[in-house]
């Protein structure tokens, strides 16, 4: 390794103890990155004030730098646009500025949506070399949530191919990310395969969280984490309402959520009078004992979404222990972690098979009462 590219650059969007699975898992990495001997510039956001912290980690040193930004309405298309512009244009300024990126590795991630564009304009600037990790495919995302390609996302699609063949290696989640580069005529030499893993550790030592009273005497059945727009909702909905109108109606929904949809899912229970519970998302430290309070975990994923996005949350979920039903096509590698590492506690379900979820439900909450 060239002294260059002892220096890495590591760009991601909020970091703890703002809310953000790309921030937990950077801050992870990137210890990793610098106990192995490397000098690591981990850059991102925070809601908070502008801080700069240097430690050294094992054989390398860590400096994690937080840029303060505002969250923004990502109803509105405009705002969202500006936003991410003037954001991502800030990361890459944090890095250019900075003389020992020249030469160095600029590893970075799909949030801030779009960053790949400032990160082709680094390499020309400071000869960076570009590593991707990608973490979702954009514009894809905003095509899948539209159902149609618009002639602007065509080109921009199009525009994004371009830009990801000026990458020097790709960091993919899982296989069906792997394939969807392979396709676009990306080399396989310059893929590797990296999955993320849970963010936090289970000593096995954990005190449960106080379930909420809304809950009491059911199956606690958890949603943690973003529900937004890659996430199934008419399935999940329409089975816990017909498990509470035809079934046994021992299961309860907890949504530690944030997002659009778990907007929508809270809505549609509370009008069908079903039991539920919305809190707001822990902090990481207090994760491990949220995930070993609920007695199941609830994954989901729509299927035009297969691929393009992988839902993080199932890492700490395996890990809990605690059975899960993933609620999404089994062409996503979230099926193929969920089949080899928990097999016996795993449940499948394609959407739209409403009477296939009511199923699920109705076993989970047998085994709890076995």
């Amino acid at each position: 390794m060239s002294a260059a590219h002892e220096i890495l650059f590591y760009v991601v969007d909020w970091l703890p103890p703002d809310f953000g699975a790309v921030g937990q898992y950077g801050i992870v990495f990137a210890q990793e990155l610098a106990r192995d001997g490397r000098r690591v510039y981990l850059i991102g956001l925070t809601s908070q004030s502008r801080n700069s912290v240097l430690n050294e980690v094992g054989d390398g040193i860590l400096e994690i730098t937080r840029i303060p930004a505002v969250s923004y309405d990502k109803s509105r298309l405009i705002k969202r646009l500006v936003w991410t512009f003037r954001t991502n244009a800030r990361l890459l300024w944090e890095v250019i500025r900075r003389p020992e990126s020249r030469g160095a590795d600029l590893l970075f991630t799909g949030a801030p949506p779009f960053f790949l564009y400032f990160a082709v304009l680094a390499k020309f600037i400071r000869r960076v070399r570009l590593i991707y990790r990608i973490t979702d495919f954009y514009p894809e995302v905003v095509i899948a949530d539209r159902g149609s390609r618009s002639p602007l996302l065509e080109l921009l699609q199009r525009l994004t191919w371009f830009m990801r063949r000026h990458v020097d290696m790709f960091e993919v989640l899982g296989e069906d990310q792997r394939r969807i580069l392979i396709e676009h005529g990306i080399a396989s030499e310059r893929i590797v395969l990296k999955r993320d893993r849970s963010p936090v550790v289970f000593s096995g030592h954990e005190l449960p969280l106080r379930r909420p009273k809304e809950l009491n005497g059911l199956t606690v059945l958890l949603y943690s984490g973003n529900y937004g727009v890659a996430h199934e909702v008419d399935t999940i909905v329409e089975g816990v309402i017909r498990h509470h109108q035809s079934g046994s109606g021992r299961i309860g929904v907890w949504l530690n959520a944030t997002g659009r949809n778990a907007d929508k899912v809270e809505a549609q229970l509370r009008l069908a009078g079903v039991p539920h519970a919305r809190s707001t998302t822990v902090p990481l430290d207090q994760l491990p004992a949220l995930l070993i309070t609920a007695d199941a975990h609830l994954i989901t994923l729509r299927s035009a979404f297969s691929g393009i996005v992988l839902p993080s949350k199932v890492y700490a979920c395996i890990a809990s222990g605690r059975p899960i039903i993933y609620v999404g096509p089994k062409s996503s590698d979230l099926h193929l972690l969920c089949t080899e590492q928990v097999p016996n506690a795993y449940m499948q379900v394609g959407p739209g098979d409403v009477a296939g979820f009511v199923t699920a439900l109705e076993r989970l909450a047998k085994q709890k009462t076995s």
